[in-house]
């Protein structure tokens, strides 16, 4: 799929996920341009693709900036959001819920500069919490919005990023730009910070943490996607789907969070005396796996990393770019900040 030419703005581009979207819209041809305010994302993060692109630094949810960054534009991927891991969604809420204001401010002025396409990076928390509680694949219409009582996101994240979705569609139907949304669940790989699960998890054993802190009991699971099959995701949703029609894009497999420590430490060659359980920390829903016939019909997409692979590729870039003595000294601001 050639993006030959187009002019793609990539909101939140130097992000874990956006930098990896801006560096394959790059191959593909595309004109990019990264909007972000830098508050998780990095310039480093850019560092392979910094020659060749246009760099714009500012808070999207100020519509001045945000004018500036959609003009002469046809595609935008939309991920910019503040957000982070489960610790930072349950303890900032309203950090989150601001993202209600940014996405409609990105929505308006991409159409009143006439983008012809949008792509929002939305999430696998518009799904229902309670229907989480045993290993149930999630499917896209499991979320409704003409039936009574059919959603109810997870916390105030779940909420804006449900209702950046709704957004989008009154926007298709009322202007007519083409629109998709693809849902994301639990992306993991390369350039992602320690507040997100497999990072964190890979931090604590690289540091040699020992008793090895778990957020709950552990069996918690959740389906581990690397990233760039989120990547392929979001590009081929912007090419082929123009009705606002949310697509997951995760995997089918409920993996534990007590599997993926083992898998660690086998990696590392390192186990940990004592694992502490902490079981009065934040850890979400109980299950969560994507149902993806929806991505393999309209997109012809299936995930195609293993967690075995994936993991390999991202514990040794961890190794590769955080400096031992560094993470130990600095393992709890690490966990803890987006």
């Amino acid at each position: 799929m050639s993006f030959d030419s187009e002019r793609v703005l990539v909101t939140g581009g130097a992000s874990f996920i956006g930098s990896h979207l801006v560096e394959d819209l790059v191959e593909r041809g595309a004109r990019v341009r990264v909007a972000d305010d830098f508050s998780s994302g990095t310039i480093e993060n850019l560092a392979a693709v910094k020659d060749e692109i246009e760099v714009l630094d500012g808070n999207l949810k100020r519509r001045s900036f945000a004018e500036e960054a959609t003009q002469d534009i046809d595609r935008v991927f939309h991920l910019a959001a503040d957000h982070g891991g489960r610790g930072y969604i349950s303890n900032y809420p309203a950090n989150c819920a601001t993202n209600m204001a940014l996405d409609n401010i990105v929505f308006e002025t991409a159409v009143e500069n006439g983008v012809e396409k949008i792509t929002f990076a939305s999430s696998a928390c518009t799904y229902p919490t309670d229907i989480q509680q045993e290993q149930r694949p999630l499917r896209e219409d499991m979320v409704s919005f003409d039936e009574r009582g059919g959603a109810y996101a997870d916390e105030a994240y779940g909420w804006a990023k449900l209702m950046g979705e709704r957004s989008l569609q009154a926007f298709h139907e009322q202007y007519g730009v083409d629109a998709s949304a693809v849902r994301i669940f639990t992306a993991y790989g390369p350039r992602e910070n320690e507040t997100h699960a497999i990072v964190a998890l890979i931090a604590k054993a690289y540091a040699e943490q020992d008793p090895y802190q778990i957020w709950g009991d552990g069996e918690q699971t959740r389906n581990f996607t690397y990233v760039s099959d989120i990547v392929s995701a979001l590009v081929l949703a912007n090419e082929r789907i123009s009705d606002a029609t949310p697509v997951n894009a995760g995997i089918p497999d409920y993996i534990s969070i007590n599997e993926v420590a083992e898998a660690i430490f086998d990696y590392l060659d390192w186990e940990p005396d004592e694992i502490n359980r902490m079981t009065d920390k934040p850890v979400g829903v109980r299950h969560r796996a994507a149902d993806t016939t929806r991505a393999e019909e309209l997109l012809g997409w299936e995930p195609e990393h293993s967690l075995k692979d994936g993991m390999a590729e991202t514990i040794d870039w961890y190794v590769e770019n955080r400096d031992k003595g560094y993470v130990q000294e600095n393992l709890e601001t690490l966990l803890h900040e987006r």
